[in-house]
């Protein structure tokens, strides 16, 4: 799989992330007259809000929390009896960001304690894992893309710097893949009105055609060549080893741990 970017590169660091939604639930009070009976329920969604803020102060350069306050009441005189937070947490491995998980509901609550609220935390329906790289595929992709006249970026900030976060990731828990990023003719950032327009330019288009044209190269030659099925099996062998004991229970029981190691 690949995914457009500013720059060609056979592998950038795609991090481990966690979905959360936050619910708190108060009591409904009028503001003026007797605000002392309400419970306000977007008090503590602001705190929780600030919490996160301050916890940044303590995390790890790689670790990333950004959210939003989704219903943050209906009306300035009514004391907020509702209130619902969503906030996305990446760390670079499971272990990662199974600490910044614990740490980030420790806010989500210390803000109903503060409030009396109730409050339900809710976690995504799945976490995304990060990428696991398996350098005898990009080293394949790489060449095959330079055929096609790519030219690979060596700006370390770029390849080492902050990534997003795809499902791709849990694939490559199971068998070997890569999710390179390819240049599609601007150097506008992505998730903008500007690229979002970039993109849809028939100049992307050629861009993308050709770094589909180097994916399809690359699995031609994992057919084809049995000495690079094998470094590829041997790459995913090690990495895999590398990230044991990122499992979750749920993984364990469904049968992916076994999976991975069959492999």
């Amino acid at each position: 799989m690949a995914h457009p970017a500013q720059k060609n590169a056979a592998y950038l660091p795609d991090v481990a992330e966690h979905d959360v939604t936050v619910k708190y639930y108060g009591k409904a009070s009028h503001a003026a007259a007797y605000p002392w009976e309400g419970i306000n329920a977007l008090d503590a969604a602001v705190l929780a809000y600030n919490n996160m803020s301050v916890l940044r102060q303590q995390m790890k350069p790689t670790w990333r929390v950004h959210g939003i306050i989704k219903n943050g009441g209906v009306k300035p005189n009514i004391i907020p009896s509702y209130t619902e937070l969503e906030f996305y947490l990446r760390a670079p491995s499971l272990k990662d960001l199974a600490i910044l998980t614990e740490r980030a509901e420790n806010c989500f609550r210390a803000a109903a304690l503060a409030t009396k609220c109730k409050v339900e935390i809710k976690g995504g329906r799945h976490d995304y894992y990060n990428v696991l790289q398996n350098k005898s595929l990009e080293n394949s992709y790489i060449e095959n893309g330079k055929e096609l006249g790519m030219e690979f970026t060596t700006d370390n900030y770029f390849l080492n710097g902050s990534s997003g976060s795809t499902d791709f990731g849990n694939v490559t828990y199971v068998v070997p893949g890569i999710h390179p990023y390819f240049y599609i003719g601007t150097d506008t950032l992505n998730h903008t009105e500007l690229y979002t327009t970039a993109a849809g330019s028939q100049e992307a288009q050629f861009y993308t055609l050709r770094a589909a044209k180097a994916l399809a190269m690359t699995a031609l030659d994992v057919v084809f060549k049995p000495d690079l099925l094998g470094k590829v099996r041997e790459d995913f062998r090690q990495i895999k080893l590398k990230e044991e004991g990122h499992f979750t229970e749920e993984d364990k029981e469904s049968g992916t741990e076994a999976t991975c190691a069959k492999f």
